[in-house]
């Protein structure tokens, strides 16, 4: 460890990260893993992958403390008084981020709100410093390299956790090292037949896969040396669970295994910008390109940073070939995402770093607007997790939304005002449904009413009718709709509730008891003004609830009012409301 340390950090710098071990292997003496192993393996492992990303002394010491609070009842007083400031606040926010450790929600009440306000916990204290969250994702690397120790129940909870949380966290910071190896550590958890079914896939043709990839590599290093290009060239193999998830993709459109082309990448790194668009069209002029292949995440980088040219080939053999361009800073960044911002500088974190969290700063900014946690999760998951794409305002300003985007979606990203306003779209010079799905690189105009004129849609709150995507725009038409008069709102909730209701043909006399009490609402107006605002939604299909409590389904008011039955407490699913995020 120390060794990877004294290849970027100056020697200074070495003698606190000693000191740390030293310390964590007194604290920690005596104490074993349930892998049997003594326990100071686990933080020295974690240091090591710190030491790999190349972050901070800090973190690296920080990285061999961070459980030495927790458990070993060290104060962080101590802590602070022995190595600083500056570890004693990343101990204590690791402390903080173990301690309300995103757990996935299991059969019990209450789990799924006491969860997600953990969760909303670890972004905020994500947001104070983000090496906290590097040290906490190398945390939980090592121990899914270790998870075969544990019982089964748990394995599967934390490889649950591991896919839903910490993984698409890596990838949304950029750490490509950490989000394949969680992916691929969990899914070997998840589905394990799976799993081996892929690796035997994988097995079977490797010999050959890997002789064809030589020859390509020396081929294209040859016509780029020959066009004065100086690049350095070799194949990375795609990792398991990307593999079984282009399958699944695969198999819905009736195609085999045998047709995945890109189980593997040549990669041709190279020194600037210019000669990444050069490499691509010596490349382009040696192999024929596959239509929709191409993709410029240099001109158009991912929000997390991730910059690279992608092309899709015909190559040797008229074998199908992905290869990915880049200069060696874009590569650093790839692999490390936001912590290659975080080596060693005296003055901290560069201003890329601040650049790539932007996301991060808007999730802050939702946090304010959104008051449930489970809204918030909602948007974690929806916003930031999921793939993004990039449009245009007409004045070329970029704006990334999660992949599904509405015009009304972008219109609420660029100002809440305009959101209200928003009447109509243009997309590329042309008119557009309000419900049609952005796509990377359009460019459009919002169509605006006047100030003070009407605001948004009822309508625009339905799930079934697609107008919105993000939970951003969701929430923010529900504010609208809130501040408004409060009589319209319940005027327009009992219009839509005895509509429902008729359509069911029950009396909402008879239902509307058990509505109150299915939603926890004490007063008919406050639960019609709810609806009228949008805050329960009128959803045929939905099939979930948010409360554990017991709900009496819209069929047991048919069966009760058929066969005389007294009310019945046995708990459903299905109602024609639902509490949404």
């Amino acid at each position: 460890m120390l060794d990877r340390a004294r290849a970027y950090l100056p020697g200074s710098k070495l003698e606190l990260i000693e000191e740390a071990y030293k310390f964590a292997e007194k604290s920690h003496a005596g104490q074993m893993r349930r892998s049997g192993d003594p326990y100071i393996t686990h933080p020295t492992a974690v240091a090591m992958l710190i030491t790999e990303l190349q972050l901070d002394a800090a973190a690296v010491a920080a990285s061999l403390l961070h459980d030495v609070q927790e458990d070993c009842d060290v104060p962080n007083k101590k802590i602070s008084e022995m190595f600083g400031a500056e570890v004693g606040r990343l101990v204590e926010g690791l402390t903080k981020v173990s301690q309300i450790a995103y757990q996935v929600p299991e059969q019990r009440p209450g789990d799924q709100q006491v969860q997600a306000e953990n969760l909303r916990k670890m972004f905020l204290a994500m947001a104070q410093d983000i090496r906290v969250v590097i040290i906490k994702l190398a945390d939980r690397v090592h121990n899914m390299r270790t998870l075969d120790a544990m019982p089964e129940n748990d394995r599967k909870r934390i490889a649950r956790q591991t896919m839903e949380v910490y993984a698409p966290l890596a990838s949304r910071l950029g750490i490509w090292q950490f989000k394949w190896e969680l992916e691929d550590l969990a899914f070997r958890h998840l589905e394990p037949d799976q799993y081996r079914q892929v690796a035997s896939l994988l097995a079977t043709k490797r010999a050959h896969r890997e002789k064809y990839v030589a020859q390509v590599e020396e081929v294209v290093r040859s016509e780029l040396r020959k066009a004065g290009i100086k690049a350095e060239v070799y194949g990375r193999a795609k990792h398991l669970y990307s593999i079984h998830s282009k399958i699944e993709r695969y198999a819905v459109h009736g195609r085999s295994f045998n047709e995945i082309y890109d189980l593997m990448a040549l990669r041709v790194l190279v020194r600037d910008v210019s000669e990444c668009y050069h490499a691509l069209g010596v490349i382009h002029g040696l192999w024929r390109p596959i239509p929709a292949g191409f993709d410029d995440y240099i001109a158009n980088p991912k929000e997390n940073g991730y910059q690279s040219l992608h092309t899709a080939v015909m190559a040797l053999g008229a074998q199908p070939l992905e290869v990915q361009i880049r200069t060696h800073e874009m590569h650093e960044l790839g692999e490390y995402g936001i912590a290659a911002h975080w080596r060693y500088k005296e003055g901290g974190a560069d201003k890329g770093s601040v650049d790539r969290m932007a996301w991060l700063r808007r999730l802050m900014e939702w946090h304010q607007d959104i008051s449930g946690a489970e809204e918030f999760v909602d948007a974690v998951k929806t916003d930031i997790f999921q793939d993004q794409v990039f449009a245009y305002t007409p004045k070329g300003e970029l704006r990334d939304l999660p992949s599904g985007s509405t015009p009304i979606d972008f219109a609420y990203r660029v100002h809440t005002d305009i959101g209200h306003r928003c009447i109509g779209a243009k997309v590329n010079g042309r008119l557009v449904p309000l419900n049609y799905h952005l796509q990377n690189g359009d460019i459009v105009e919002i169509i605006v009413g006047k100030s003070g004129a009407r605001g948004p849609s009822l309508d625009w709150l339905n799930p079934n009718l697609g107008y919105i995507k993000t939970s951003h725009a969701r929430e923010k038409i529900r504010a609208w709709f809130k501040r408004q008069n409060r009589d319209e709102n319940i005027d327009r909730g009992r219009a839509i509730v005895e509509k429902e209701v008729r359509r069911l043909s029950l009396s909402f006399s008879d239902t509307r008891d058990d509505l109150l009490r299915s939603f926890g609402y004490e007063a008919l107006d406050d639960f019609l003004a709810a609806v009228g605002y949008g805050g329960i939604s009128t959803n045929p299909s939905a099939s979930s609830w948010r409360s554990s409590s017991p709900r009496p389904s819209l069929n047991h008011h048919r069966q009760k009012r058929k066969h005389g039955r007294s009310r019945s407490t046995q708990p459903t699913s299905r109602c024609w409301v639902q509490a949404t995020c």
